[in-house]
This record gives structure tokens, C-alpha cells and sequence, in this order.
């Protein structure tokens, strides 16, 4: 494995992209969400091509294509590596001023363009394992965009060393950028049968060496409350007020537990995302997370029993409740394909780091890719702090994940 030579422009890449803004707008009923997306689109498939990339292109959707040919006569799976171009509509994403924290020594980090931003060690303990690192952090104004611009710039170059070493031996290689990931669309508009893909990775995980093969499964639920109007003036014993009621729903759940601030590891949350509306009708938005069905179910139960037991209170009341799957467990579908996470392992380890097998208390676009039938585990870009002015990410860490993504390949040549 020491034979391989790489060239590590990889940094050089991210520094590029994290400078467009891509953010993406939930609230947008086109696809992908914002044109400005296509303008880091654009810029991929450019840059794809020139490096040989023949086929290389943005479609209408935002999405961004490409092949790596084979080099090896074997017959071997078509693998397809993807990330998002879009950053969380959480915070701004425009005019990214990237910084550079040569040689970290440990410490707290101020953020220069806002020192009340301050990455501090004690509340960062990935940062521990950064020590003589190079971290790149925003000035503190915007969000980095390392989620996931690392991956994105960790899949070009990865596909730079395919083009400039053809003596690597490979199977078929698929290139997948997406739009609209972190408002739950990313896959909306993909063409499974165009990329022709047999397996994929998402390269969209946090700490070097760590590998995802289980995410939440996730509903939403909305609940709609129709009030009764009547004039302030004179409505003793007659108004039934819709916020109020929405209110006492929301004050009703659970104070520990069953929250995102009162949870972690495997623990599932009922998360209330909108509450919007006037005396007479209000609507209630929910986000439900488990890590089995199971587990939503009894979520969803437990929430529709809170709103009955609102409701005795206003007898002239009415409420609809409706949940949406939004997506599902991707452990289910990975399961039945032991060795595409196997071989992961394997290639995280050539590349000289310890494999950390986690869960995702989140989604992915492989979770959807995996049960529309691309199989699809996460594997680790390096981002941390992701959604926040604090985001960060290290030089080496995002060299080690293109190695990742080389010996990936080349496992999967081998053992054909």
C-alpha cells in the first residue's frame, strides 16, 4: 500500500469550493431548492472533464455525473462514491472566508472575524487527535461547509489520482454530487439507472476512520388545530384559541427524554420544527426519530396522545394528524450486503487508521439511495461542528479519506 503516491491537492480543492455559496432553501419549491447550487455543479463538471472525465456533466436537477473507466479486464461491481454540494439553510453559507490553524498545539480557537466565536477545546474532544494538524475553520461570520465540501473535494481527488494513475487496478467507477441534501431532497431527482451503480459511499462522515451503517428512520408529523373564533370583545365562553392550543401541545411533551437536547446514542426524539397559525387555525410541525420502526411508532402514539388529551379541554375544537415517511433505517438494506461495509473497513484501515464502526443520529442520501437499491454505508470526511460558525476540518484528515476512497476501489478489483 506504500507504493501509492499521492499528490494531496485535496486542501487546494476545498479552500475552492467552500468560497461558492450553496446553501440550500427548504421553504423553495424547485428542484434543486436554489440555482446558485449549479454554480459549484458547474464548476465540478468542468474540472471533471478537463481532467479526462469524458462524460462528465450538470443536469437540469443540479445533479453532477461523471465516470472513471475500468482499468482491469476482471468483471467487477460498479461502485459509486457521492456527496452533497449544498450547505445547511441553519446558517449562511455566503462570502466563506476559510482560515488555516497550521501545526495546531491544542487550545481553544478564536475565530477572527467574530471572536465571540471560539471553538473551545473542552467542548470539541475531536480536537485532541488534531494535535500538529493543519485545521481549517471559517472567520467565525459563516458556516465552513466542510459538510460537505470535504467530501465532494475528497471525491475529486480522489478521481484526479484514477485519471493520473491508470496502473491502478479498478473496477468501474461512478462520480454522484448532489443537490439538496440537507433539506431532505437529495435524491429526489437522481437518475439510478443513468449513474448505473451496483453499490455506493456517501462521504459525509465526521472523525478520520469512521464508518456509518445505520441511520435514524424518520417521520414528520404535522398536526392541524381549528379553533373557534369569536370577537375578543365578547368571547366569554366561546373562543377556543388554535396558537393556545398548539401551545399546550408543545408544553406537554416530555421534559426528559424523547428530545434532541435529552438524548444521544441510540435514544429516538420527538422534535416540534414550526408552530404557525392565528386564533383560528394553527398547524404543529414535528420531525419523529428512532432507530427501529418500532420505536417511531410509539413515538407518534405518544404525541397523538397528547394532542387527545389537549383536545378534551376545547370540546369545540377539531385537529387533524398526519405523518410522512421520510426515510428509513439504512441498516436494513446494508445488512443484506455484509461485504460493502466489510470492505470499507478494510480500505480505512489500509489507509492507516483504526475503523470506528458508528450509527447516525440523522439521514444521509444513502439512506434513501439505499432502499431505492444502491446500497450506500457513510464513510468519514473529516467535517466537525457541522451547522455552526465553529465547523471544522483538518488537512490530513481529508487526505486520509481520499486514500480511503483508492484502496476502496482497489479492494473491490481485488476481490472480484
Amino acid at each position: 500500500m506504500s507504493s501509492l503516491s499521492f499528490s494531496h491537492t485535496v486542501t487546494e480543492r476545498f479552500l475552492r469550493y467552500v468560497t461558492i455559496d450553496t446553501q440550500s432553501d427548504p421553504e423553495s419549491p424547485h428542484s434543486p431548492s436554489t440555482e446558485k447550487q449549479k454554480d459549484l455543479g458547474r464548476v465540478l463538471a468542468a474540472e471533471l472533464k478537463a481532467m479526462g472525465v469524458a462524460d462528465a456533466h450538470l443536469d437540469e436537477y443540479g445533479y453532477v455525473y461523471g465516470t472513471i473507466p475500468a482499468t482491469t479486464d476482471k468483471k467487477v461491481p460498479v461502485i459509486c462514491f457521492c456527496s452533497h454540494m449544498d450547505t445547511s439553510p441553519d446558517v449562511t453559507g455566503k462570502d466563506v472566508k476559510p482560515q488555516m490553524v497550521k501545526n495546531y498545539r491544542g487550545g481553544d480557537i478564536t475565530l477572527p472575524g467574530d471572536p465571540s466565536q471560539v471553538i473551545r477545546f473542552n467542548e470539541h474532544p475531536a480536537l485532541k487527535n488534531q494535535i500538529g494538524n493543519d485545521i481549517i475553520t471559517t472567520d467565525g461570520t459563516t458556516l465552513l461547509g466542510a459538510d460537505n465540501k470535504a467530501g465532494v473535494a475528497e471525491i475529486m481527488d480522489a478521481a484526479h489520482f484514477f485519471i493520473n494513475n491508470p496502473d491502478v487496478k479498478h473496477g468501474t467507477i461512478k462520480i454522484l454530487f448532489t443537490p439538496d441534501e440537507e433539506i431532505g431532497r437529495g435524491v429526489d431527482n437522481v437518475d439510478l439507472k443513468k449513474l448505473g451503480a451496483d453499490f455506493g459511499y456517501t462521504m459525509d462522515g465526521e472523525s478520520a476512520g469512521s464508518v456509518e451503517d445505520e441511520t435514524f428512520s424518520a417521520d414528520g408529523a404535522t398536526i392541524t388545530i381549528n379553533g373557534v373564533s369569536a370577537h375578543p370583545g365578547y368571547a366569554k365562553g366561546k373562543m377556543e384559541h388554535a396558537i393556545k392550543i398548539a401551545s399546550a401541545i408543545v408544553e406537554r411533551l416530555p421534559k426528559e427524554g424523547c428530545s434532541p437536547e435529552t438524548t444521544s446514542g441510540k435514544q429516538g426524539f420527538l422534535h416540534p420544527i414550526g408552530i404557525d397559525g392565528a386564533l383560528e387555525q394553527a398547524t404543529l410541525s414535528f420531525i419523529v426519530r428512532d432507530f427501529t420502526e418500532e420505536g417511531l411508532k410509539e413515538k407518534e402514539a405518544l404525541l397523538e396522545g397528547i394532542v387527545k388529551d389537549v383536545m378534551k379541554d376545547y370540546p369545540r375544537s377539531t385537529y387533524t394528524f398526519e405523518i410522512r415517511e421520510q426515510y428509513r433505517n439504512m441498516k436494513q438494506v446494508i445488512d443484506r450486503h455484509p461485504h460493502v461495509l466489510e470492505y470499507a473497513i478494510e480500505a480505512i484501515r489500509r489507509a492507516g487508521l483504526r475503523p470506528m464502526r458508528t450509527a447516525i443520529r440523522g439521514g444521509t442520501d444513502g439512506s434513501r439511495l439505499s432502499f431505492m437499491g444502491l446500497p450506500c454505508p457513510n464513510i468519514f470526511a473529516g467535517e466537525h461542528a457541522f451547522h455552526s460558525r465553529l465547523e471544522w476540518v483538518s488537512r490530513q484528515d481529508m487526505e486520509k479519506a481520499v486514500q480511503t476512497i483508492v484502496h476502496l476501489a482497489m479492494i473491490w478489483e481485488e476481490k472480484a
